[in-house]
């Protein structure tokens, strides 16, 4: 009886943490993956956001980017790998999750899954890095 109580909730707790849903006006495909890295959501150029990428695959999706909804001065958006073989095959996406910064569709800086399938960088960085491009682009 423990033991099925054990693997209920880890069953559980696994289905409710593991995977942060997306809504899916933030996920993209080829078809739509240039114009969106490309996005003007202003008048002037200078007023650019840059864009983050999370290139994700769903035989990896509990070491998804869980803070995306977190980050500040940027646009997210998710890339099914399996929906976009052209654009994984552009940046030369080997592991999932990947997460690009792009600024003007520019690629600004890369963070990669190790072997473990984990993301290197955490919310943190990455906001450090947008931060950083936001600033550069200022001038």
């Amino acid at each position: 009886m423990k033991f099925k109580i054990t693997l209920l909730l880890t069953l559980i707790t696994n289905i409710l943490f593991a995977q942060v849903d997306v809504p899916t006006k933030y996920w993209i495909e080829d078809s739509n993956f240039e114009e969106k890295i490309n996005e003007h959501h202003t008048f002037g150029d200078d007023d650019k956001l840059p864009v983050i990428v999370e290139f994700w695959a769903s035989f990896n999706a509990a070491n998804c980017f869980a803070d995306w909804d977190k980050i500040k001065n940027a646009i997210y958006y998710r890339v099914d790998i399996s929906k976009a073989p052209n654009a994984k095959k552009e940046y030369r996406i080997r592991m999932a999750p990947t997460i690009i910064l792009f600024k003007g569709g520019v690629k600004e800086d890369m963070w990669k899954a190790g072997l473990d399938l984990m993301l290197p960088a955490d919310l943190n960085e990455i906001q450090e890095a947008i931060n950083e491009v936001n600033k550069a682009s200022a001038f």
